[in-house]
């Protein structure tokens, strides 16, 4: 024990640092239920304004090329590999 610090000094740095923890505790345990509580709040909620997702992607498009587009891109092609 320092010899510059009464005991009554020691005694009320230990009461705080205690009562600090304490209150760490508590607080750290009422956000948790707090956060537990409005997730299970906000997940049952649903927002009518909004349209329903879709669960998949939009289905993919394809074009039939002509035989003169399709030698125009293998040119393209060609052109761009060769640079």
């Amino acid at each position: 024990m320092p010899q510059h610090v009464s005991t009554l000094q020691l005694i009320g740095a230990a009461a705080l640092t205690v009562a600090g923890v304490v209150w760490a505790v508590v607080v750290t345990r009422l956000l948790r239920r707090a956060r537990v509580e409005a997730a299970g709040r906000y997940a049952a909620a649903t927002l009518a304004a909004l349209p329903p997702q879709r669960q998949a992607g939009p289905a993919r498009e394809s074009v039939e090329l002509t035989s003169a587009e399709r030698d125009a891109f293998a040119g393209l092609v060609r052109l761009l590999r060769d640079r």
